[in-house]
């Protein structure tokens, strides 16, 4: 049996710690130069297929899929290694490492993200998160139907989500309840769409940078959100 923490913090990655809008505008423009305008609006019409029948983003996935109709494109081979080896590093936002560090005073820090088997992992290692949390790494298809595993691994009496979608974290406090305090930050295009903001119920915390974590009385938090924190 391992023993449950009082508190854990579970952060999410793309436009949360990273700026993955960022990393898409990146992969626009390099496959328009490489393959030219119109096959590079193919690959992002089966991008937002796959994700739509998926529930993540899967950038190799539309890539295989992409193939199948490029068969003669010897470039194409290309395209997987500048996925591989992009700067993910770089795309962090600013602070982002601060803030782990920061929460790691306090409590244990778990990725927490949705995404592939293959791309997403690269992600998290090749941008140092996966050394910040200390190999503390949690990936699935769809992490707000993962918390049973998620307390599996680790236990705690409380736990805190930073995602920058609010559908996350209002599916997560259906779960949870009072155990859970939910933390948003409004980075990205999902956080910034008045449509999201509207359909949701507001967090517990709203921040506009994921720095701002490092200015937040987490125990102060904690005991105001009404939630079942007992410190």
């Amino acid at each position: 049996m391992i023993k449950p923490e009082k508190v854990v913090f579970l952060l999410d990655v793309d436009n949360t710690l990273l700026e993955n809008d960022r990393v898409t505008a990146d992969l626009r423009q390099h496959l328009e130069h490489s393959f030219g305008f119109e096959n590079s609006e193919r690959y992002w019409v089966i991008f937002n297929e796959l994700r739509a029948e998926l529930g993540y983003t899967d950038y190799l996935g539309a890539l295989q899929r992409y193939r199948l109709g490029a068969m003669n494109e010897p470039q194409l081979l290309l395209m997987s290694s500048y996925l591989a080896d992009y700067p993910f590093a770089d795309r962090l936002y600013p602070g982002a490492l601060d803030v782990i560090r920061h929460l790691r005073r306090w409590w244990p820090t778990v990725i927490l993200s949705d995404g592939d088997v293959v791309f997403q992992p690269r992600k998290v290692q090749r941008s140092g998160l996966w050394d910040a949390v200390e190999s503390r790494v949690l990936i699935y298809i769809h992490k707000e139907e993962m918390l049973e595993a998620v307390e599996q691994r680790y236990p705690a009496r409380h736990y805190v989500m930073v995602d920058d979608k609010l559908r996350i974290l209002a599916a997560m406090k259906k779960i949870w309840g009072k155990r859970l305090t939910t933390i948003f930050p409004r980075q990205g295009h999902y956080a910034l769409d008045p449509n999201n903001i509207a359909a949701y119920p507001s967090a517990d915390l709203t921040i506009e940078h994921i720095s701002d974590l490092i200015h937040v009385d987490l125990p102060a938090l904690l005991r105001s959100a009404n939630t079942e924190y007992v410190e």
